[in-house]
């Protein structure tokens, strides 16, 4: 039996086996701690948009920011913006709300200060939007906007929201086509032919629309929600590295009444 090794092999096999099972409890309690961490940090940052959406309306981020324009520095900040819609370039993009299927409608808004913003004005049933009521057009008088902004006829309310490249879940925009399953501003620009457009765009409150607006989109729909589980996750691999600490607790105490 000496010759096979076999004694020489139980010992360093329940070595191994400890040294594995210590490593476990050690990176279990470790992703319990960083779970406590990321909840720490979820709570802060609700409790941030909170104060956010609350808050009194200010300007909006000015182009002298836009290179610093961060979800957490600006995103759902309440704004007021003025100025006057481009609505002959309004884009639909599809969506799914509380109403159910349909579109959020973007539309530039040349602000008194000289550039474009994009504003999600609200949200229309799917037989009221799409391509065939918002078709694709490239914007020549949308460049008048830089030199001569004119008359204010909005006066706007609502909440900043960062860009969504891309596109949706499996499926891309579509420019040359006018479909759209994201909020990308810098792609719906660029399909319009509008320059100087801030990277950001704005939902607007309920009811913001002027007087005279074409149609009637339903405004205030934003759904802030965080998922939070992490509370959850951290008891869990709490909890895996107590059973693995027990199981190994166990092994030790058979080993040393084995022993004696």
């Amino acid at each position: 039996m000496m010759a096979n090794g076999q004694p020489a092999a139980r010992p360093m096999r329940g070595f191994l086996l400890r040294a594995a099972a210590l490593l476990l409890i050690v990176l279990f309690a470790g992703l319990g701690t960083w779970q406590v961490q990321r909840l720490q940090w979820k709570l802060a940052l609700i409790e941030r948009v909170e104060s956010r959406v609350h808050s009194a309306p200010g300007a909006p981020p000015p182009p002298a920011r836009w290179g610093q324009l961060s979800a957490a520095s600006d995103e759902y900040r309440r704004v007021r913006l003025a100025g006057r819609y481009l609505y002959e370039f309004t884009t639909a993009v599809q969506a799914v709300s509380d109403l159910g299927s349909g579109y959020w409608l973007l539309t530039p808004l040349c602000t008194s200060e000289g550039y474009i913003v994009l504003v999600n004005r609200g949200f229309v049933p799917v037989e009221q939007g799409g391509p065939a009521h918002y078709p694709a057009r490239s914007a020549d008088a949308a460049h008048q906007c830089a030199r001569s902004p004119g008359t204010p006829g909005a006066d706007i309310v609502g909440l900043v929201r960062i860009t969504e490249p891309r596109g949706g879940f499996l499926r891309e925009n579509d420019p040359a086509r006018n479909r759209w399953y994201s909020r990308d501003v810098q792609a719906i620009a660029k399909a319009r032919g509008l320059y100087n457009v801030a990277p950001y765009f704005v939902d607007a409150a309920k009811d913001q629309d002027p007087a005279g607006a074409p149609d009637r989109p339903v405004g205030g729909l934003t759904v802030i929600s965080f998922h939070n589980s992490h509370l959850v996750y951290a008891f869990t691999w709490y909890a895996l590295a107590l059973m693995v600490a027990g199981a190994w607790w166990w092994a030790a105490r058979g080993g040393a009444s084995r022993e004696h």
